[in-house]
């Protein structure tokens, strides 16, 4: 058939998903277990006012950056979200940067999550550690380590098969849950702390050096926050009598809530212990609570806390990756297999079960490889917000009349911070010396991705050639093409 007279039909996903279930996807996905697992190198890089520094700073960048999606999203509510924006704005080859960048992100958070939950459990349940194999960056991985990641990584992939109706109830049931008892260990931690515990607020001898740490901890702010773009990548399958509008509501009020939280639980453990003794724990923040109340009560129950975030994290953005491969299937922008569904579930199978192969896959590397999954992720997440803010620049002045639920305060004043404030977080990651600069490690997972992405491209050349840009603007957009 020549190009510019297919009419197939375009997928359709299903219109399940209410406000809760957006706020709960977006929350839920934010929170995760890195303040588990890694809040004892935040201490050690900045001290405990210097972490909160970060995530305040930090936060207000994702803010600002978040009330552009807040008008884009409602904008364009199709499934894929950055990139329906990046093609309505700069074309095909943009959408695929912006997408794979985005798969790149969603699949190192799916990655953490799943080499980050042997940690959690074997903590709870040290006999769950054992069976070593093999080191990665001088750290062993356990076949147990392996066994759980596998049983995870298998439910997660379920659910998500299965349908978002039943991912999205039991992200709803987990945040909830979350919620209850995180409160719960954080009012128990300010009655038991002291504020003298938080001494030194900052490392470093210097300002100067002091100030390099909360760079060094701003840098993977990102990947903390980045959560409230999982509502773009599922706003086609909002339900039918949820406005629009709605959806930017439930991004803005997703990034408070987890500046909120992050900062609660930073001052948390830094008052109920002082912060040296748990700098290079393996999970520091149980450890602090263990250590304060000599319970191991309380520390299982942080660590349930912990599992339950990560969870909902992991749900989260397993759905949130998904739906960038769906859009890019759909579209032909890579093999249409990814933008084929169920005919039952309604469910984007073959991305469902590509993200979990390549889950599994990067869960071998174990321990080793967490931060390195961070930075590499935050990486692709940066640039994909860098993206986005360059399309509502574009929409703006190329589709004036382009009906926004929601318009961002302000004029042109919060797009140009958002961009300024989204290409220092890049420059810090990727100029050489920086104190957030990428490892050679991390490089090699970013490069090995980004050439997995040129293999996808050229793969789907002679597919993507037999499609026109109006019919493939349809496949992406729908009625706003």
């Amino acid at each position: 058939m020549e190009a510019g007279l297919s009419t197939e039909a375009r997928p359709q996903l299903k219109r399940v998903i209410g406000r809760l279930g957006f706020f709960s996807l977006a929350f839920g996905s934010m929170i995760g277990v890195g303040w588990i697992t890694s809040l004892g190198s935040w201490f050690e890089k900045a001290g405990p006012l210097g972490a909160i520094a970060a995530f305040l700073i930090g936060g207000l960048v994702v803010l600002v950056i978040g009330l552009c999606y807040a008008e884009v999203t409602p904008m364009l509510p199709v499934a894929g979200g950055e990139v329906a924006y990046a093609y309505k704005a700069s074309g095909t080859s943009m959408a695929f940067g912006v997408g794979w960048c985005l798969a790149l992100g969603y699949l190192s958070v799916s990655a953490f999550e799943a080499g980050s939950i042997g940690m959690v459990l074997a903590y709870i349940e040290p006999s769950l550690q054992v069976g070593p194999l093999y080191e990665v960056n001088g750290v062993t991985v356990y076949a147990s380590h392996l066994a759980i990641a596998a049983v995870f990584t298998l439910f997660i992939t379920l659910i998500n098969f299965v349908g978002v109706n039943v991912a999205t109830r039991v992200q709803i049931g987990l945040t909830v849950l979350l919620v209850i008892c995180a409160s719960a260990f954080v009012i128990a931690g300010f009655g038991q702390g002291s504020i003298g515990n938080l001494h030194p607020g900052f490392t470093g001898e210097t300002a100067i050096s002091g100030f390099q740490g909360i760079l060094t901890v701003l840098v993977t702010v990102p990947f903390w926050f980045v959560g409230f773009d999982t509502i773009p990548q599922a706003a086609e399958e909002r339900q039918g009598h949820l406005p629009a509008r709605r959806l930017s509501q439930c991004i803005v009020m997703s990034i408070l809530g987890s500046i909120l939280f992050y900062v609660a639980v930073i001052i948390t453990v830094g008052v109920v212990t002082p912060w040296q003794t748990i700098v290079g724990a393996e999970l520091p923040t149980a450890r602090a609570f263990e250590t304060a109340f000599e319970s191991r009560f309380w520390a299982n129950l942080v660590l349930l806390v912990g599992l339950i975030g990560l969870l909902t994290s992991w749900n989260g953005f397993f759905l949130a990756g998904t739906r960038v491969l769906f859009a890019l299937g759909r579209a032909h922008i890579i093999h249409p297999a990814f933008g084929r569904t169920h005919a039952k579930f309604g469910t984007p199978t073959t991305a469902v079960v590509f993200s979990g192969v390549v889950t599994l896959l990067s869960a071998g590397l174990g321990k080793g490889a967490l931060l390195a999954f961070v930075d590499a992720g935050s990486l692709g997440i940066v640039l994909a917000f860098v993206g986005v803010v360059v399309s509502l620049v574009k929409l703006r002045r190329s589709f004036p009349d382009l009906p926004r639920p929601y318009r961002v305060p302000g004029g042109w004043s919060v797009p140009v911070v958002a961009l300024i404030g989204s290409l220092l977080l890049l420059l810090v990651m990727v100029v050489p010396g920086s104190p957030g600069a990428l490892t050679v490690f991390e490089w090699i997972i970013v490069v090995g991705f980004l050439l997995l992405g040129a293999v996808f491209w050229f793969a789907a050349r002679a597919t993507r050639a037999k499609l026109s840009e109006t019919e493939r603007g349809r496949l992406i957009l729908e009625d706003y093409a």
